[in-house]
């Protein structure tokens, strides 16, 4: 301990030019950091530091010493930190925003999470406007599309898909589109953003001309229930849809002219960078909706 007491006391003394400014910042006097010093010289039997009666010089010896001393002292705050960090527990109220589009697939993986970590308290908002996270006091937000706020640190959770899917008994009745341009002849049902009122557009190739609006709502769920009662076909993120294929409740159509891709994002302010409750939120949704299941189907 005299040895890591002597070391501190020269490192800092090196730092700040002055045994009167290091002192300050261990807590000591600077004739207490002056006799550390020189203790440690002692043992290593040579001078690190040149005094005269102003000013401090490091001795060509002081200056090795110094560069190995500052290399330990940071490696004993990291190993410090490492097992702190460990002991440290997820907890608290954690307020997150989320998109309305991710009700089904988030639900049962925050359920998940509120058993596994009970010691955190879920505050969840769910929609579709542009948040300002700082400003609102939002710990962590999940949105889709491009990041542009430079005060928040992110991370990308997953990347997803867009698909047409209609049920077997509509393909049955109307027959199944095989150009873009054939929706034209179909019932589609269509998206509105809740926020802004505006559709939810179909991302197809130029020639796919008019998607006539057969149905328009504004419930993610009430638009899926639709298609799989044969109303009509419905564009949606694969992820939504994705248990519905593989039961065979819904069937996918020109996924060839399908080009349009997202992402989902985790943002949170840099400032909570390190906060457990955060880190281990992120990291828990990050895990889950990487790991595959689900099967899609297409004709």
């Amino acid at each position: 301990m005299e040895n890591l007491n002597g070391l501190l006391a020269f490192v800092r003394t090196a730092e700040s030019g002055s045994f009167v400014a290091a002192g300050r910042l261990l807590g000591l006097s600077a004739s207490a950091v002056g006799k550390s010093v020189s203790r440690l010289e002692e043992r290593l039997g040579v001078r690190l530091l040149q005094r005269s009666t102003r000013h401090l010089h490091l001795t060509a010896e002081g200056e090795t010493f110094l560069i190995s001393g500052q290399r330990i002292l940071a490696d004993l705050a990291e190993a410090e930190h490492a097992i702190t960090r460990t002991r440290e527990a997820p907890q608290g109220k954690l307020r997150v925003s989320l998109p309305l589009i991710g009700y089904r697939m988030l639900m049962p993986i925050l359920s998940e999470f509120m058993r596994q970590y009970p010691e955190v308290s879920l505050d969840l908002d769910f929609n579709d406007r542009l948040v300002d996270v700082i400003e609102e006091g939002l710990d962590v937000v999940i949105r889709s599309g491009q990041l542009r706020d430079s005060r928040l640190k992110a991370r990308t959770i997953a990347p997803f898909g867009f698909c047409i899917v209609g049920s077997p008994e509509y393909f049955e009745r109307r027959g199944v589109p095989r150009l873009p341009a054939d929706l034209a002849l179909h019932a589609c049902l269509h998206y509105k953003f809740p926020t802004t009122g505006k559709l939810q557009p179909w991302a197809l190739s130029p020639d796919a001309g008019h998607i006539p609006p057969t149905l328009v709502c504004n419930s993610i769920e009430a638009l899926i229930q639709s298609a799989c009662l044969g109303l009509g076909l419905a564009y949606l993120p694969d992820f939504l849809v994705r248990d519905l294929l593989a039961q065979g409740s819904l069937t996918s159509v020109l996924s060839d002219c399908l080009p349009q891709r997202g992402t989902f994002w985790a943002v949170w302010p840099s400032s909570r960078h390190d906060s457990p409750k955060i880190r281990t939120f992120v990291d828990y949704v990050c895990r889950r909706m990487l790991k595959p299941d689900g099967v899609s189907t297409s004709i």
